[in-house]
């Protein structure tokens, strides 16, 4: 396989840039995820793609629960915001407008939706990320304009 038409061809399938909410036992946290999709009317699914190596995937694990802040093309610079590790888990919360939800997962007051998910199923003993399956129990829309997506960053993510 040609490695390089690989890496291209994978990074034209779209994303959306999202921030994942994560709860548990009073600890918040959020980062930045782009491989995300519906994959289920009924009931509503969603499946997230997380890396295995990350503290927001334990939490995950043991909580069972994640939101999805939708943003806007005009906001990038909370996507960026969301990117960057941060050493104590929650601290890329403390500057930014949020509350709890439904699930305890954080909402962020300027994201344009929102949802809500309950963890049905956690999948791929193969790859480097695992694959989340989160049922959305609760969904809320703010403003309803296009949202941002990975091409709109000029991030590569993938391939």
């Amino acid at each position: 396989m040609d490695a390089q038409a690989k890496k291209i061809a994978l990074r034209k399938i779209p994303h959306g840039v999202y921030i994942i909410g994560v709860a548990q036992d009073g600890q918040l946290n959020a980062f930045t995820g782009t491989w995300l999709t519906q994959v289920s009317f009924t009931p509503p699914l969603v499946a997230l793609g997380i890396r295995k190596d990350s503290h927001s995937l334990s939490m995950i694990q043991h909580a069972k629960v994640f939101s999805v802040n939708i943003l806007g093309k005009e906001q990038k610079p909370l996507a960026e915001h969301f990117v960057k590790p941060a050493t104590v888990i929650g601290e890329k919360l403390k500057t930014v407008a949020h509350r709890a939800g439904k699930t305890g997962a954080p909402l962020l007051d300027d994201a344009i939706a929102f949802v809500e998910c309950e963890v049905r199923e956690i999948a791929n003993e193969l790859g480097d990320h695992a694959v989340v399956i989160g049922e959305v129990v609760e969904a809320g829309v703010r403003n309803d304009v296009p949202a941002l997506t990975l091409i709109d960053t000029g991030w590569h993510y993938g391939g």
